[in-house]
């Protein structure tokens, strides 16, 4: 019997051979020849020997059974927390929606006012305060947006190898010269097909973590290997296909957390740290850029042992391609007819005001009905039209396809502080989409706008 299950079986012995009630089965650990530890069930049966109380011990070999308990309940357990971080990812997007429509007239309406006021005037610093401070907002919705998988991502085929090398030197400088960066890359790593921006994005969220979880100075470990993920893996890690993958390993010598830490470690807004020192969006942002990517993450971790964060990449039989540098010109202008469809009143506004700005002819609509009547009222062409995704009645997209049989002139650009199915499909536009991200600013709207109508 296993050292730290003898005082539990003697007890029940005991209890048995007195008479005593006690379960009928109980289950305890042994210790084979081979010192391997294995799980037994043991049913006691008394009866009288001799005239004294004996018992009948039937004993199985439970391994086997105890094993594949462990692996439901692990399962089960990463059900529940899977579908938590979906209820908080759908309530973090529309929480994002909301605020990214608001965050649009504030800066819309900043960038307005400062146009007609000279830079030494008061109100031109409150102004470029608040301008300054709706961006800080912004980043945040972002965040909110990569946790709920609800950003527009730009996928390329990249070697992660090339990508973490070029980070090097930023790697070091975030986590200070208390802590010691090593890496180990493995030749020959396959190629993944992601976004570079947001993977170096998560990597730092996790490099930041490591930090603070590294007070005292210690190690950053990267590591980065060709993995085969095989059945067995996939049964015990649920949402997990078998197949060829890039694996990326961030360990630390911090801190560690406990089980209750880890289960919460990737909800948004969830910190340990002291009020002010953190926005709790760092790992949840990790998390919904490798969710987004096809990718999972797990944590392992215990107090005073350090964590190691490992992350598989699926890889992709496809040539590398090149990024392009965009080229930012002066603010476009032009004086095509626009066609704006947007149900938050304040919003359409600004929309018109910019546009109008810029020398467009504006029409306006505030959902799908008034605008299929302007459209058969209006016998002049219409350039484009700018709608919203989500709109009363009925999606944004099919408003567009309904008014496009009215004016087949007329191009699309859809806007949204918040994308769903209706034009992406797992963080990618669908072909011939074009997409403009709220909070939009003067110059990204004219930008978009011109690249739409000038394709």
């Amino acid at each position: 019997v296993h050292p730290e299950d003898r005082e539990k079986v003697l007890e029940s012995y005991s209890k048995r051979l007195r008479g005593e009630k006690v379960p009928e089965f109980y289950t305890f650990r042994i210790v084979d020849k081979g010192g391997h530890v294995k799980w037994a069930e043991m049913k006691v049966v008394p009866f009288s020997y001799k005239g004294k109380p004996a018992t009948l011990n039937i004993v199985r070999d439970i391994t086997e059974r105890k094993r594949a308990e462990e692996e439901i309940a692990s399962l089960q357990e990463q059900f529940r927390q899977a579908q938590k971080m979906e209820a908080v990812g759908r309530l973090a997007g529309g929480i994002a929606h909301d605020f990214n429509n608001a965050l649009t007239v504030m800066k819309g309406t900043c960038q307005l006012s400062l146009l007609d006021l000279r830079e030494g005037d008061p109100l031109y610093g409150n102004l470029k305060e608040i301008e300054r401070c709706v961006d800080r907002a912004a980043g945040l919705t972002r965040q909110l947006l990569v946790f709920s998988r609800k950003q527009i991502m730009e996928m390329r085929v990249i070697d992660l190898n090339a990508l973490i090398e070029e980070m090097r030197k930023i790697l070091s400088r975030i986590v200070g010269e208390d802590v010691e960066v090593e890496t180990f890359l493995e030749e020959g790593l396959g190629r993944v097909r992601l976004d570079p921006g947001q993977i170096e994005q998560a990597i730092i969220n996790l490099a930041v973590n490591a930090r603070d979880a590294m007070p005292r100075g210690g190690k950053l470990t990267i590591e980065t290997a060709n993995v085969e993920l095989d059945e067995a893996y996939a049964k015990r890690h649920l949402g997990v296909e078998p197949g060829s993958y890039v694996m990326l390993s961030i360990s630390d010598t911090g801190i560690g957390m406990t089980k209750e830490v880890k289960e919460r470690i990737f909800e948004p807004f969830f910190t340990t740290k002291e009020v002010g020192k953190g926005t709790g969006l760092g790992l949840s942002t990790a998390y919904g850029i490798v969710k987004q990517s096809g990718g999972s993450i797990w944590v392992y971790s215990e107090p005073g042992q350090g964590t190691t964060f490992k992350i598989y990449l699926p890889r992709v039989d496809e040539p590398l391609e090149e990024i392009k540098e965009e080229v930012i010109t002066t603010v476009p202008q032009g004086s095509e007819t626009i066609l704006v469809v947007e149900d938050e009143e304040v919003v359409r506004k600004l929309a018109v005001r910019l546009l109008r700005k810029q020398g467009y002819k504006v029409l306006e609509a505030p959902e799908g009905g008034r605008a299929f009547m302007l459209c058969e009222e209006y016998k002049e062409p219409i350039h484009l039209i700018l709608s919203d995704v989500v709109l009363p009645g009925m999606s944004g997209r099919q408003v567009v396809e309904r008014l496009q049989r009215i004016h087949p002139e007329a191009r699309a650009l859809y806007m949204s502080g918040y994308t769903d199915n209706v034009i992406v499909h797992h963080g990618i536009l669908d072909k011939g989409v074009e997409f403009l991200q709220k909070p939009f600013t003067m110059e990204s709207l004219a930008r978009k706008v011109r690249e739409v109508l000038d394709k």
